[in-house]
């Protein structure tokens, strides 16, 4: 199945391969959202995972491959009447994003390093994250409910 505005049925997967490279976010966000919708989810729902898409998606293509061509796969899964997974597959560099550590808030603004607002703002909006290390890949999986 590609994503469109049928419905999904509880258990379909559907997936995109696309290039590790920034033009590819907004096709990405697109997929998405088009999974989340005919997940059922409500458009409220869907900008908030479109917001975890680009902040996951840009993540990889910026540090995964460093120089090199490299693929993300995409997964997306409605696991029940109220879940949808999606699952953030490459082959880049060993990499963990849930361990990087919360920023600090604390500090004022002019005084922080750039950046490091994006995994707690994944963190937020999701339901669980998990990330595993399988047979040369990083797969990050991502849970997201129908209503928050």
């Amino acid at each position: 199945m590609t994503a469109s505005d049928e419905a999904m049925s509880t258990g379909e997967s559907t997936s995109l391969t696309i290039p590790a490279e920034v033009d590819s976010v907004g096709p990405c966000i697109a997929f998405v959202a088009a999974c989340a919708a005919a997940a059922g989810f409500p458009a409220a729902r869907v900008r908030e995972i479109e917001l975890v898409v680009e902040e996951v998606v840009v993540n990889i293509c910026q540090y995964a491959y460093g120089d090199a061509p490299g693929e993300i796969e995409l997964l997306c899964t409605k696991t029940n009447s109220q879940d949808l997974v999606l699952e953030f597959i490459d082959s880049g560099k060993p990499f963990n994003i849930l361990t990087l550590p919360a920023p600090d808030l604390t500090v004022e603004v002019d005084q922080r390093k750039a950046g490091g607002l994006g995994v707690p703002l994944v963190r937020a909006l999701v339901d669980t994250a998990t990330y595993r290390r399988e047979s040369g890949r990083n797969v990050l999986r991502l849970s997201v409910r129908l209503a928050r």
